[in-house]
């Protein structure tokens, strides 16, 4: 997928709500919720939050039963109270993301994650915890870098490297990020209890102080039946 010359930067509504949901990087690509399929009455849970933009906009317009927003860092989790803790069908929880999950078994129909966990989490620890956390037959959807942002191509085994980067406070800190190939993200799904159902990648051409990022874009379904 290319992006539309047409495409913008998503808006606000009032309250700071994006007026839609965006999986890309520069976040003003298609496409959007339609990934997650119908909402409504359904529990919803974000993986890496930050502060909650994408969760915040889902519990605002697509009627989930609810939308859990999970952000480890607590600077971000502060940052969605202060935003968007008053919307209605919206939880926003400090906690590493498996260790949620762990601790609400088969607790959501839907699972996505836009940069998030699944880059900073180890595969093998969140998308089992993943997997323990959706109902047999919920829906897992997530993007991440289809390479590094420096244009080095992706791991083709499930390593990660450490990448400095700045916490919201704007001190440095090194992190380890799973930048991988995607047949490597579709064995891990596998192994892990998914079925891809859908795969895509969404190309940038940036602009004169962007580079050109990739996003992979996934669909699984766990496997499983109720």
């Amino acid at each position: 997928m290319t992006l539309s010359p047409s495409s913008t930067p998503a808006a606000d509504h009032p309250g700071g709500i994006v007026d839609r949901f965006h999986w890309d990087w520069y976040q003003r690509a298609e496409p959007g919720a339609e990934l997650l399929g119908d909402l409504t009455d359904r529990a919803v849970v974000e993986l890496g939050a930050g502060s909650a933009r994408q969760a915040a906009y889902l519990a605002h317009s697509h009627w989930p039963a609810r939308v859990v927003a999970v952000d480890r860092d607590p600077a971000q989790h502060a940052r969605g109270r202060d935003r968007f803790g008053n919307i209605s069908r919206l939880d926003l929880v400090h906690d590493d993301a498996a260790t949620y999950l762990n601790r609400h078994p088969s607790a959501f129909d839907v699972a996505y994650c836009v940069f998030g966990a699944l880059d900073f989490t180890d595969p093998h620890t969140l998308l089992p915890a993943i997997a323990g956390g959706l109902r047999p037959g919920g829906l897992l959807a997530f993007s991440t870098l289809a390479h590094y942002r420096n244009g080095r191509p992706p791991e083709t085994e499930p390593r990660p490297a450490k990448i400095s980067t700045r916490r919201p406070d704007g001190s440095p800190v090194t992190m380890l990020r799973w930048v991988l190939d995607t047949p490597v993200w579709h064995k891990l799904c596998d192994q892990h209890g998914f079925d891809i159902d859908h795969t895509d990648a969404i190309h940038d051409p940036g602009s004169t102080h962007e580079p050109p990022i990739a996003t992979s874009v996934f669909r699984a379904v766990r496997r499983g039946t109720a």
